[in-house]
């Protein structure tokens, strides 16, 4: 007599990149008693893919900050491709620096560096980087104390001090240097210089091409969402997780609200098998009912995020530039990088003749540039663009602005002590996880917020993976230390 598996439901938080790839990992996975895990996403918005969601304009598609594809993790391949099948294209990378009214191509070029800031500078930006090899920090806990180590005080003047404050909003000797280690893995003055020399490249942040979704990262996710629910899984959209009940170290129930206006509420009962979120860390302990202790809610309270906003302009000409994005480090102009989305993929314009260019603004909810209308917006990106020599202002025919909150956790000067206090707590938890870049208070890229998903997925199966240690190996930590017995110096100030 033939008898059906046995059903685990899991509720999984969120459907942003490690939402949906624990949904879609958990359908892929046996339980220990042969039965089958049964997810069951929830998403507050009407959209899946969070921050790499590809939002749609009048026909235009585009990003909410540019998501490249590109990974040396096996099972983050595979499942993009198995998703994506021949949707998944290659784009060449083409990026550059806007500097003092000149453009710098990123990754370096040994003669364009030199040509626009010229012999003499180029002289001091070299005896400032082999003074900061002679007499380094001896300790890099700040991202400035970071970057001068590697590069020199004066190539950090021009190149990171700028940029990483209008990027956080706070100077960088605030900022952990967790945060450099993570974004900037690999790369040195010395590497840099020499990759520019030769072309060669093995730094994951400066790859010469990525892969790419045909229209836009959204479509994976997307993609993704109808592939679990075909599966017999549920992606409810609308509904926010509003309480997370909890008893003796279990989670025994969720409770979801919509947020379409209707204004429905209800329990979800949790089983053994039990929650993946995905959730930003400081509103999920709030959501926990009954509270955590005192000192777990003040911790998380401490947690910080950047939100961001993106003014996306149509311009009644072809693409002004060629590159996929542009850094702007001018501090002239409010606007911190511009994208092309031609340039990731002509699928994502309806009209050849037309140009779609993404103005991405760092900024905080509730500031003065978050909380401008979007007519000013429009005025404001147009005026920039023009002001940046990259396009007319009276060229933009269209516009289409979208406001990101918790775009980046932030890496200030007490995140780490607060993260371990909820890390900690949550972990004592037995039936719960928390994977992602908010769900870990982590500035992951996109292929490491899914291979924490997956290791999640993949416990329940009855693996054991630490899922807050994705993209932290010690060893990682261990290559960039300046240790006695290999330097010595003394901190000194940038020059």
């Amino acid at each position: 007599m033939d008898t059906q598996p046995s059903q685990h439901p899991v509720v999984v938080i969120g459907g942003g990149p490690a939402g949906l790839t624990a949904a879609y990992e958990l359908q892929n996975l046996t339980s220990a008693d042969g039965g089958a895990f049964v997810p069951k996403v929830f998403e507050a918005s009407d959209m899946v893919g969070g921050i790499a969601r590809t939002e749609t304009s009048n026909g235009y598609r585009f990003d909410i900050g540019g998501h490249r594809f590109f990974t040396k993790v096996p099972e983050v391949e595979a499942m993009w491709h198995e998703v994506m099948g021949d949707d998944f294209i290659t784009v060449p990378r083409l990026s550059r620096i806007y500097y003092r009214g000149k453009f710098y191509s990123y990754p370096l070029r040994l003669f364009n560096a030199l040509e626009n800031i010229g012999p003499y500078e180029a002289v001091r930006i070299m005896l400032s980087y082999a003074k900061w090899q002679v007499r380094p920090y001896k300790a890099e806990d700040t991202f400035e104390e970071w970057v001068i180590n590697r590069f020199g005080g004066r190539l950090y003047m021009h190149f990171f001090r700028s940029y990483t404050e209008k990027v956080w909003g706070i100077p960088p000797d605030q900022i952990r240097a967790d945060w450099a280690a993570q974004r900037i893995k690999n790369l040195s003055l010395a590497k840099a210089v020499w990759n520019a020399i030769s072309g060669a490249n093995d730094t994951a942040s400066l790859i010469e091409e990525f892969q790419y979704p045909r229209l836009g990262p959204g479509q994976m996710w997307e993609r993704t969402r109808d592939l679990v629910c075909e599966r017999g899984g549920t992606v409810a959209m609308n509904h926010a997780v509003t309480r997370v009940i909890w008893s003796d170290n279990h989670v025994t129930g969720i409770e979801t609200s919509t947020t379409d206006g209707a204004g429905l509420t209800e329990i979800q009962p949790v089983g053994q098998a039990g929650v993946i979120n995905s959730m930003a860390l400081r509103e999920l302990i709030h959501a926990f009912d009954p509270p955590p202790p005192a000192e777990v809610v003040a911790a998380a309270d401490r947690l910080k995020y950047r939100d961001f906003l993106i003014v996306t302009l149509v311009l009644n000409r072809a693409d002004p530039f060629p590159d996929n994005w542009i850094y702007i480090h001018a501090q002239e102009v409010k606007v911190g990088r511009i994208q092309n989305f031609r340039a990731w993929s002509s699928d994502m314009l309806p009209d050849e003749d037309t140009a779609s260019i993404g103005m991405e603004y760092f900024c905080q909810e509730g500031d003065a540039l978050w909380d401008m209308s979007d007519d000013a917006l429009r005025d404001l990106a147009s005026r920039e663009l023009e002001q940046l020599g990259l396009a007319s202002g009276d060229e933009v025919i269209d516009a289409a602005i979208i406001r990101q909150p918790k775009a980046y956790p932030v890496y200030d000067t007490e995140y780490r002590e607060a993260l371990a206090v909820v890390q900690d707590w949550l972990q004592s938890l037995e039936n719960f996880q928390s994977v992602g870049r908010n769900g870990l208070h982590r500035y992951n890229n996109q292929d490491h917020s899914m291979l924490s998903a997956i290791y999640a997925a993949r416990n329940l199966a009855g693996e054991s993976h630490d899922v807050w240690n994705v993209n932290v190996e010690r060893s990682y930590h261990e290559e960039f230390e300046v240790t006695k017995s290999d330097k010595k110096g003394t901190p000194q100030k940038a020059a």
